[in-house]
């Protein structure tokens, strides 16, 4: 069950949503190994989702992780300032919350010229079908969160040069014109809610930070050309999905995986959510 355990004071919200990115939205100069520089060769926006009453739990958990690092002096968390085995702690610690986890993965080097040209296009393209799992999940979830309106308060941890309130509109735009291609279960989307905070400030979008990271290292080459898949494999149980069916649910790739050029490494991702 999504976030089992006590139930707390009576709240409006059902459910809160936080957002964090790992790589950028840039579509040219893409990073290669043994080399410096460039922009990522993937955009991975991914999202934590919980229930309302359990919003102040989140800076325990985000202490139970620092609690376990030696001579760490602030409980900040930032998941690429950590070592292998800090991460791998961390992951672990959140593949047993009671939370669960959406990813949407951009793979760019595929991308044709010419489509994403206007500020944040792709980003924005990516958060949609974020929401779009989003909004599945807390409604699939509604009978058993009984507590708030159905509704979920989603914050993204903020970024330079992003617009929340274009994004607001954004989504505004594509619920009052339907388009056949969204899918968004709007009841449950509370659009004058969307915001975003600091993540130095927000235990949440720290955690979210360690879920985006996880997911990104499966797929992103390192300097030395390997990707790392062990963060993802240790989320996997709170990983969003329908009967098993995770890559349509808490992995959505773009375009599908089987247009990304995966080599053997990444394909090994697939198969872990297959």
């Amino acid at each position: 069950m999504l976030l089992e355990g006590k139930r707390g004071p009576r709240v409006s919200h059902s459910y809160v949503a936080f957002v964090d990115e790992s790589g950028d939205d840039g579509l040219g100069n893409f990073r290669v190994p043994g080399r410096r520089g460039g922009s990522s060769q993937w955009l991975v926006l991914s999202a934590c989702v919980f229930r309302q009453v359990y919003a102040l739990e989140a800076v325990r958990w985000r202490d139970s992780i620092s609690d376990k690092f030696v001579n760490k002096k602030s409980r900040t968390l930032h998941f690429m300032d950590l070592n292998h085995g800090q991460r791998t702690v961390a992951a672990q610690t959140i593949g047993a919350l009671p939370l669960r986890t959406i990813s949407v993965m951009a793979a760019k080097p595929p991308i044709p010229g010419g489509i994403y040209t206007a500020k944040n296009q792709l980003y924005f393209y990516m958060a949609r079908y974020l929401v779009e799992r989003i909004s599945w999940l807390c409604r699939d979830h509604r009978p058993q969160v009984p507590e708030g309106d159905g509704r979920v308060r989603i914050t993204f941890s903020r970024r330079g040069g992003m617009s929340y309130e274009s994004f607001r509109a954004y989504l505004t735009h594509m619920r009052d014109q339907p388009d056949a291609g969204v899918n968004i279960h709007w009841p449950v989307i509370d659009i004058e809610a969307v915001d975003a905070q600091d993540h130095k400030k927000s235990a949440s979008l720290q955690l979210v930070d360690a879920v985006a990271s996880s997911f990104a290292a499966a797929v992103e080459p390192d300097f030395y050309g390997n990707c790392e898949l062990r963060y993802a494999e240790l989320l996997r149980p709170v990983t969003y999905h329908r009967g098993g069916n995770y890559l349509s649910y808490g992995v959505k790739m773009v375009p599908k995986y089987q247009d990304c050029g995966l080599d053997a490494q990444q394909s090994r991702f697939i198969e872990l959510f297959k």
